[in-house]
């Protein structure tokens, strides 16, 4: 039990084998209704709940409706309005300043590149490849969140930490059909069963391909840490 496959490629299709058969409906659990309302959770979102967030916006997305409201909002008052969500006096300036940025240099769109969107202030390449996917339907890269971090080096995909050296590791052998759905996979697995703190090994569709059971392995490759008795 708990042993990878013989290569990471293998290792890939049995885990997303079982993921799709166990999560069909896999999807992202941010509401919105266009491109700058999709721009303005995923920023919202960071170290913050999706749940949090959608409580959030169901009321910022009646009182703010185009980038010039964002861009033109008194920051403290937009600060207000964000404040149940973490750190939202930094996220109602990036928003506003993201916003100015849409009006002034975008004619109002969001734009749909990389390098234009990580020119957003607040934006880095997470939420740029959220906003391509979501509404632009353009996949240039993987999500990786903390739930894909995790999983990716649990599962002894990768041994990179941080998001943006596994994104490139994971892109150079993932089949890239399978990009976008692999982030909502992991992010619905990690939040149901392979949480960060105690994942439930005994009830998990991959513990007998997963390096890190606590099954039958003292070590989190997560972390790098013993598990804990």
């Amino acid at each position: 039990m708990g042993e990878p496959l013989d290569t990471r490629e293998a290792q890939l299709e049995e885990v997303l084998d079982r993921l799709y058969e166990t999560y069909p409906d896999a999807t992202i659990s941010l509401n919105f209704a266009n491109r700058l309302e999709l721009l303005v959770a995923v920023v919202l979102s960071a170290q913050c709940t999706d749940e949090r967030v959608n409580q959030v916006t169901a009321d910022l997305f009646e009182k703010y409706r185009s980038p010039e409201d964002y861009a033109e909002a008194d920051v403290d008052e937009l600060a207000e309005d964000l404040n149940s969500v973490t750190y939202y006096n930094n996220k109602a300036k990036w928003i506003n300043s993201a916003a100015e940025t849409i009006v002034e240099e975008h004619d109002g769109e969001v734009p749909d590149t990389m390098d234009e969107l990580t020119d957003l202030t607040g934006v880095g390449r997470k939420t740029a490849n959220v906003v391509l996917q979501h509404g632009h339907d353009v996949v240039a890269g993987i999500v990786v969140d903390t739930h894909v971090q995790r999983l990716s080096r649990r599962l002894g995909l990768t041994e990179e930490e941080s998001p943006a050296k596994i994104e490139e590791d994971l892109t150079g052998f993932v089949p890239e059909e399978d990009w976008q759905q692999l982030t909502h996979l992991f992010i619905s697995h990690g939040r149901a069963t392979c949480t960060a703190r105690n994942p439930d090994c005994g009830d998990c569709v991959l513990a007998d391909v997963c390096p890190s059971s606590k099954l039958d392995h003292d070590v989190d490759l997560a972390s790098g840490e013993p598990w804990e008795a």
